[in-house]
Order: structure tokens, then C-alpha cells, then sequence
């Protein structure tokens, strides 16, 4: 594997626009199609680790998975929301691009090129 990997999803425009940015750049990133291979939760807490951030922060809170599994309740534990995310792959943030031992949310897309040289 290499040391860039995009946690991407092909039909958001903002995955497709952070890819086009780094492949214009040279960088060949290993693609995770998180939807399909999505992460367990032992991968999903140390892509967390690497953003700083925590599960809540990852969340996408506009999904239908989001409200059905009522998310918004501030007692969820953390291991409660990862384990969400690992079950429902469609309420992880993205893009998720990795450098080394950095990541960042490709949100807008050119987040991503924070972690070129």
C-alpha cells in the first residue's frame, strides 16, 4: 500500500474533485471505496487518531441513517457512533485523504493538498 491513501467515494463531487487534484499533482493514492470495503472499527479509530478529531466530527448528519439511528443523541459513546459508521459506511465524512501518518477531510477538495510537500 502506499503512503497516500483516499478514502473515496467515486459518485460525491467532492471525492472525485479531491482524486483529480492529486492525480494533477502526480500522486497515485491507493483508492478504499469505503462503501464497498468500509472500515472495521479498530481501522476507523486509528483514521480518527490521525485526523484529531472525534467520531461525532466524522459523522455525516444530513444522511437518512443518521436520523433513523439517532445519532444526535449526545449520550451515544463513542465505540457506539464508530460502531454506527462501521455498520452504516454512508456516515463517514469524506473524502479521507492519508499521508504518512497525517489525514485530513477533503472538504472543500483542496484540504487534501495541506498534506503534499
Amino acid at each position: 500500500m502506499s503512503d497516500h491513501i483516499l478514502y473515496h467515494n467515486p459518485r460525491c463531487s467532492k471525492s472525485r474533485g479531491a482524486l483529480e487534484l492529486l492525480e494533477a499533482r502526480g500522486v497515485q493514492p491507493t483508492v478504499i471505496r469505503y462503501l464497498e470495503t468500509p472500515p472495521d472499527a479498530e481501522e476507523l479509530a486509528r483514521l480518527l487518531a490521525r485526523l484529531g478529531i472525534s467520531p461525532r466530527q466524522l459523522l455525516r448528519t444530513g444522511e437518512e441513517e443518521y436520523r433513523t439511528l439517532g445519532l444526535a443523541d449526545a449520550s451515544l459513546s463513542d465505540a457506539e457512533l464508530i460502531a454506527a459508521m462501521v455498520a452504516h459506511p454512508r456516515l463517514i465524512e469524506r473524502p479521507i485523504f492519508i499521508s504518512g501518518d497525517r489525514a485530513v477531510i477533503g472538504r472543500p477538495p483542496e484540504k487534501v493538498l495541506e498534506l503534499l510537500p
